[in-house]
């Protein structure tokens, strides 16, 4: 291709960054203003097309219509298959391309997905997004699946993937007002090696800040984005904002009083594209131009965030003659074709984990079982959840069973209530009646009048017309029409909630407006006082028909789980961990007609099913396993494939053993499976095979090594039982003394492994000493420290096989010199009662007492005896002037060695210093810093000694 006559930035042959300089040389200040909104405004004269930032692709292509469904993403990392993983990113990328050359204008190449934020709590709304409690199998996987979203090409990108959501974001409860508080070592040994992964490895190209704050400041302020995470590349990385979040940034979040001084201040600190107001660019782009107007931005500010937004559409080959994009015109009829679906059918058999499995119940015989009954709500019904795909198809687990076995084998009963609502004390009932719509009717209970109840969990409840078969809704004009296929869409308001008042008499409550059914002349909606007490007849008895079912059949297969909009989704977090409880009653219920029945769980969560692990056989969960569902799932149940899915997190015994929803200090409360004490209903990494497995002859490639060394471990894994099986062979490794609180166990590494029967594998594993650094506050930089470490080899974090130890030669963390130089109060070791803020809007993070008795432990500390002038930079937001202790070992009865009165300081962000003198009369060990007060703020302490 002769490339002479080209201008530069249209030259393929010119260096990238040479590129960029040129065509935004060429930009005018507006039109580089058109590039920083989601919607970005085309430029004709240069040829530049519009361009849209977010196409979402967190399991497949989502909203644009039918395309490939894959398993969720918390079930794509159940696989631990990261191969397979990428095979889905690549599918998943082709569809885009595809659908992109459809439609360029609407269907954008910056793609976003996937999701990072580790697992930290299983109650969080949007767990299936996410991959894994644990941060470097997050990052694995989150490298594999964007390695096949950008493809093969090292100059071409297929798709941008977008990492989402920095960050310590795992609350929906109030999500763009709460503050996640990050102790140092939580943030860059938990929360920030997820996204590093993928970043370093060129698998992200863009990343999206979350809604909520961190420390104090909004996500979208973080200066972490452009000191940290910019440092972990070399190429440009396109930083987007969430949906609505620079609104916040005003209200709810209270951050900064108007659109120019809050779009100024998020894109100083590294937002580059706008997300807000839907397609109409028109409004940001007056905020940043009242901004440049008002000094607040200069024009290279916002060259700086163009660059970021042009590099990628370079990237993606937008500049370049068609003819040398790769991705530029792909088979149109690679959605949903015969290759994606096989792969969609082995990722949901992969995803499958077996989490029981006695009295050889499983896995099935074709030839000699009789017949199976599959019962439960979701035995016949595949669900999508917000961010799926539209389903092309669905195989269900009655629709797998059936083709395996024939109809005349496979019986199936959904397990659910019918029942009828007759008004207290009248012979009324609510009814379906014309245009669907919900009525009052007199008599005996006909069709008409007939509701199958599903309990969802969360006292969520949704109601299906046996008339219509669509469940009941309320409009938005609302009126009650039984016309939807199920709860659906941003607001659901197909739930109910059934409250009982009397032992006979129940209220309906509308979950979406809050309301209640009253009926009349016609059904409406009311305010409590105002509603109809009505009597729940139950028609048929769902549970009774399928314990009769059950009993007929020679193996029950129980198909329960979450409905994926209701109860835990983005905009609610769930509360507890239990089935719901009519599903759980379903499962007794089969259980004692027929103790050959099989629990299978799909679901975006783990649940705590004690019950279920102490009585029944066997066990099975996937998460919501996309159109192939039903056939990966009878493959499974029939032997096919061994079961390889493992844990990819805790799955607890109760919300009891949870601490609060919005702690993240995972290590201040034993969270995830890196600190968790208790013993959990199944552990990290855990899954069961049809076969059985012995690990032998581990072999280290050193006792000791370097705190920059690498360690080669290999073991014998041998398949010892009868049948072929697929073996996920674990890494974990312990510090054994370390001056900070260690992880119990922490993954470092994994192999797959298919065995035949009888066969042996030696399996390679790889350890290298930065790997056990941790972020140590006294210096504020990783440390490899000197210390023995266990390594752990097993079937999950808690079934250890075989074990060795190595001496890792590092350094030893000298103590605390506290007149070198400034003590800063978030390098705490332990504290009580203290929260995290924001010094100032853009830089600076300090602590805050919230409660009167709140302290601050500064451990190891050197501090002759002797007097000592102090000074502290303190904040008061009270209006009562406070006090701060300085104490010695002990924060109620150490030695007294100094304190200084903080006096009311103002609002958010008004700091002050105080002086005051301190005598050490013996040589303290930790030191102790004690609050008088609620609201009370320190960011450092500064001492020097008396001469």
């Amino acid at each position: 291709m002769n490339t002479t006559a080209l201008v530069p930035y249209r030259d393929p042959a010119r260096l990238l960054d040479e590129r960029i300089t040129d065509l935004l040389g060429r930009l005018t200040l507006a039109e580089k203003l058109g590039l920083l909104h989601q919607h970005q405004t085309p430029v004709p004269r240069l040829g530049l097309a519009s361009f849209r930032t977010g196409t979402e692709a967190l399991h497949g292509v989502a909203w644009l219509g039918p395309a490939t469904v894959f398993p969720q993403a918390v079930g794509l990392a159940a696989t631990w298959n990261p191969e397979l993983v990428r095979a889905v990113g690549s599918a998943v990328g082709d569809e885009i391309r595809v659908f992109h050359q459809k439609d360029p204008g609407d269907v954008g190449l910056n793609v976003w997905a996937p999701v990072v934020n580790p697992l930290r709590d299983p109650r969080w709304g949007r767990n299936e997004e996410g991959f894994s409690e644990d941060p470097w199998l997050t990052g694995t996987m989150a490298t594999a699946y964007g390695r096949g979203l950008t493809g093969d090409r090292p100059d071409y990108l297929k798709t941008a993937p977008t990492l989402k959501h920095f960050l310590a974001y795992n609350n929906e409860t109030d999500r763009c007002e709460t503050s996640s508080n990050l102790p140092p070592r939580v943030l860059y040994d938990y929360e920030l090696p997820a996204f590093r992964a993928p970043i370093e490895a060129g698998a992200a190209v863009a990343m999206m800040p979350s809604y909520n704050l961190v420390n104090g400041r909004p996500a979208h302020l973080s200066p972490l984005i452009n000191q940290v995470v910019r440092e972990w590349t070399t190429d440009e990385l396109l930083v987007v904002s969430d949906a609505g979040a620079p609104a916040n940034l005003i209200e709810p979040q209270q951050y900064y009083p108007d659109g120019p001084s809050a779009y100024a201040a998020a894109l100083l600190a590294g937002v580059d594209s706008f997300t807000q107001d839907d397609a109409d660019a028109g409004p940001s782009v007056r905020h940043l131009e009242q901004a440049i107007a008002r000094g607040l931005l200069q024009e290279s500010d916002i060259d700086t965030a163009a660059r970021h937004a042009l590099a990628i559409r370079f990237r993606l080959g937008e500049f370049d003659p068609p003819e040398l994009d790769p991705y530029r015109s792909l088979d149109p009829d690679l959605v949903n074709c015969p290759e994606h679906r096989l792969l969609a059918q082995d990722a949901a058999r992969q995803s499958v984990v077996l989490l029981k499995n006695e009295c050889h119940v499983l896995p099935l015989d074709d030839a000699s079982t009789g017949l199976v009954a599959v019962i439960g709500p979701l035995g016949d019904k595949l669900y999508e959840d917000w961010y799926a795909g539209t389903l092309p198809y669905q195989v269900t687990a009655v629709d797998g069973l059936i083709e395996r076995l024939g109809a005349d084998r496979v019986e199936f009963c959904e397990g659910v209530d019918r029942i009828t609502l007759r008004v207290a004390e009248a012979d009324l009932r609510l009814a379906v009646g014309a245009e669907d719509e919900l009525c009052v009717s007199a008599g005996e209970a006909d069709e008409a009048a007939l509701f199958d109840l599903f309990d969802w969990g969360g006292e969520a409840w949704a109601l299906r017309s046996v008339r219509t078969g669509r469940h009941l809704t309320v409009t938005d004009d609302d009126r009650l029409v039984a016309d939807q296929p199920g709860p659906n869409g941003w607001e659901v308001k197909q739930t109910f909630r059934l409250i009982r008042t009397s032992e006979s008499t129940t209220l309906v409550q509308h979950l979406n407006s809050g309301r209640f059914l009253r009926a009349g002349e016609t059904v409406t909606l009311t305010d409590r006082a105002q509603a109809t007490a009505f009597l729940v007849e139950v028609v048929v008895d769902g549970t009774a028909r399928s314990a009769e079912l059950a009993a007929r059949a020679e193996v029950a297969v129980v198909v329960v789980g979450n409905h994926p909009l209701v109860n835990g989704r983005e905009t609610e977090d769930r509360a507890e961990l239990d089935l719901p409880a009519a599903q759980e009653r379903l499962v007794k219920a089969v259980h004692a007609a027929n103790s050959r029945t099989v629990l299978v769980m799909s679901s975006s969560y783990p649940f705590s099913t004690c019950w279920a692990q102490q009585n029944l056989p066997a066990v099975l969960w996937s998460a919501h396993g996309g159109q192939e569902y039903g056939r990966a799932l009878a493959d499974v149940l029939f032997g096919d494939c061994d079961p390889s899915g493992r844990l990819p997190q805790t799955w607890y015994r109760s919300a009891a053993d949870l601490p609060d929803l919005l702690d993240y200090d995972i290590v201040a409360t034993d969270a995830t499976y890196l600190y968790y004490r208790g013993t959990p209903l199944y552990p990290f990494g855990h899954g069961l095979s049809y076969t059985t497995y012995a690990y032998s002859d581990l072999e280290v490639s050193a006792t000791s090594m370097p705190a920059d060394g690498e360690l080669r471990i290999s073991c014998t894994v041998t398949n010892t039982g009868t049948r072929a099986g697929r073996e996920v062979v674990q890494l974990y490794t312990h510090q054994q003394r370390s001056r900070v609180k260690q992880p119990l166990r922490q993954l470092r590494d994994f192999r797959r492994v298919a065995l035949a029967p009888g066969e042996s594998e030696r399996v390679e594993l790889a350890l290298s000493a930065a790997e056990l650094a941790f972020w140590d506050v006294t210096r504020d930089r990783p440390c490899v420290e000197t210390a023995r470490h266990s390594i752990l080899i097993g079937r999950s974090c808690t079934d250890t096989r075989l074990t060795a130890t190595v001496d890792v030669l590092g350094e030893r963390i000298p103590v605390r010199q506290l007149t070198s130089r400034p003590l800063a109060s978030i390098t705490f070791d332990q504290y009580c009662a203290m929260t995290l803020i924001s010094v100032a809007p853009d830089q600076g993070e300090a602590t805050q007492s919230l409660d009167p008795g709140a302290w601050l432990a500064f451990d190891d500390i050197e501090l002759p005896i002797g007097r000592f002038t102090c000074t502290a930079r303190v904040s008061n937001e009270g209006t009562a002037t406070g006090r701060l202790e300085l104490r010695a070992d002990d924060p109620l009865h150490g030695e007294l060695l100094g304190q200084c009165d903080v006096v009311p300081t103002g609002p958010r962000h008004s700091w002050a210093e105080a002086d005051f003198e301190l005598t050490a009369s013996q040589p303290p060990s930790t030191l102790y810093v004690v609050f008088s007060a609620r609201g009370l703020g320190l960011e450092t302490l500064g001492f020097a000694a008396v001469s």
